[in-house]
């Protein structure tokens, strides 16, 4: 990929990806529609809003350049234990969760690429 726009491509990925999480995991925090759906679970009450506040702390590391390595491991558990309750509730479309999932594996092959390289040009 040419390095000029692999340079605007996956920040801006990122930045997409964090952010829309980041809604996305406020409205089912503390969303009303969101709070009946989610009666109908049968999980306690509880459970809402401290999923979705675990998923905005880890939205906001992968933001935070400083620790999007930290972030985005974050956002992948919290992927993986959403797409598992989603199908053990009989929610078989775990598309979007699949797709967020590779756009924070494509930031943080990036960033681990980012890495090396410029621990190589410290070597040379």
């Amino acid at each position: 990929m040419n390095e000029r726009l692999r340079s605007l491509a996956v920040p801006g990925l990122r930045w997409c990806v964090g952010l829309i999480v980041l809604w996305q995991s406020w409205r089912f925090a503390l969303g009303t529609a969101a709070m009946h759906a989610f009666a109908e679970t049968g999980l306690p009450a509880w459970i809402r809003p401290a999923l979705g506040g675990v998923e905005m702390v880890a939205a906001v590391l992968f933001l935070l350049p400083v620790t999007t390595v930290v972030g985005s491991y974050a956002l992948l558990v919290v992927f993986f234990f959403a797409a598992v309750l989603h199908v053990l509730h009989g929610w078989y479309d775990i598309s979007g969760l699949v797709l967020y999932a590779m756009a924070v594996l494509v930031a943080l092959a990036d960033q681990e690429r980012g890495t090396r390289k410029k621990r190589a040009g410290e070597l040379a």
